[in-house]
């Protein structure tokens, strides 16, 4: 079973509360509704106090080429990314080098670059100039999680093996200045920028050794919805990305998620409660009222994921990374159970079963 040894997060430079960011929505949205105070009640009700942005609230009142924002994005991504692994590298007491990791997976969906963000970072940091390159662009809210499995499956293949994970997520460069459009509105509401890496260590691996607890990866399942491309994603514009964001997602997880997750335990010979730990992408409020509703949890179990929707939004991918270091900095019992749960466009949903153990 491989093991994440490591997780470490950045946050980008400018903190918003959430009032800061409902005044700006005000003044940009208010002529195109005439009930824009009842509309501004998202604001309020997502359960968001702050989210974390590369830009200050100012840049964001005028509108930006796609160009410009994109570049941003890679300048961004690139340094940020890097900081985040180097973080990475060096916590937990690890004794690894840049020469060690085998395989970088680059997990994002809210900007471009060819060549792509992990090969930017190869020429700042010392990795090997063989470090295998496995850019994943397009899974949005899943890919974090989908980032774990892939690293996991890699590290199956290659069980001598290192590989990092890096998302980053800088959602905000995607916002459409002159889009007034209701989706525009929740989506000013909800996302926000994060930065995350992890460590991966196959079971042979001789230089990624530790003797505190960490979770083990088990099994991990995807699994797409037929012909539902239009419940999240993109639409791709001449000025850029412009969120896709059905009203119906609550409904689709409460439908459609269950049966996923029962067959997934039922393939480990598990049930519901055996799993101590649900380590779940926040979407949402709505969307983690939806999983407690789909799965018949207590509430409780989505305290750690509600925090972190509290204290940084939605950052897409990278949103995953910091629940589950939230998990690891507090105390587990040997052989604990979690499962980590993410949605994202397609729609599709990744799970993954992870088992404390030294």
């Amino acid at each position: 079973m491989p093991r994440i040894a490591a997780i470490e997060t950045v946050n980008p430079p400018h903190k918003l509360s959430q009032n800061e960011t409902m005044d700006f929505a005000r003044n940009l949205f208010q002529d195109a509704f005439s009930d824009i105070e009842r509309l501004l009640k998202v604001f309020q009700n997502g359960e968001i106090q702050s989210r974390y942005f590369v830009m200050p609230i100012e840049w964001f009142k005028k509108k930006r080429s796609f160009q410009e924002k994109n570049d941003l994005y890679i300048d961004f991504a690139t340094n940020l990314g890097a900081e985040c692994i180097e973080k990475c590298m060096t916590s937990r007491d690890l004794n690894i080098s840049y020469e060690n990791i085998d395989a970088i997976f680059f997990i994002s969906s809210s900007g471009l670059s060819t060549p792509s963000i992990e090969a930017r970072i190869m020429n700042i940091l010392p990795f090997s100039s063989h470090t295998k390159r496995i850019p994943i662009w397009g899974l949005g809210c899943a890919g974090g999680a989908s980032g774990f499995s892939r690293a996991y499956d890699y590290c199956l293949a290659y069980p001598e093996s290192n590989v990092l994970i890096l998302s980053v997520e800088l959602c905000s460069l995607t916002f459409q200045h002159e889009d007034l459009s209701k989706s525009n509105l929740v989506g000013t509401s909800l996302f926000a920028d994060g930065v995350a890496c992890a460590l991966i260590c196959g079971d042979e691996s001789e230089t990624c050794m530790t003797s505190k607890l960490s979770p083990y990866i088990k099994d991990t399942m995807s699994t797409l919805k037929p012909h539902s491309e239009d419940v999240m994603g993109w639409e791709v514009k001449d000025t850029g990305l412009y969120v896709v964001f059905s009203r119906d997602i609550p409904n689709v997880i409460r439908t459609w998620l269950k049966p996923n997750v029962d067959e997934f335990l039922r393939r480990n010979q598990l049930n519901g409660e055996q799993i101590q730990h649900f380590i779940a992408h926040p979407g949402g409020k709505k969307v983690l009222q939806a999983y407690v509703d789909a799965l018949g949890l207590p509430v409780s179990k989505t305290d750690v994921s509600r925090d972190v929707l509290k204290a940084n939004g939605n950052m897409s991918s990278a949103t995953v990374f910091y629940v589950l270091k939230k998990f690891m900095e507090t105390e587990k019992e040997e052989g604990d159970l979690g499962v980590m749960a993410a949605l994202g466009p397609g729609f599709s949903s990744e799970l993954l079963l992870v088992e404390w153990r030294k």
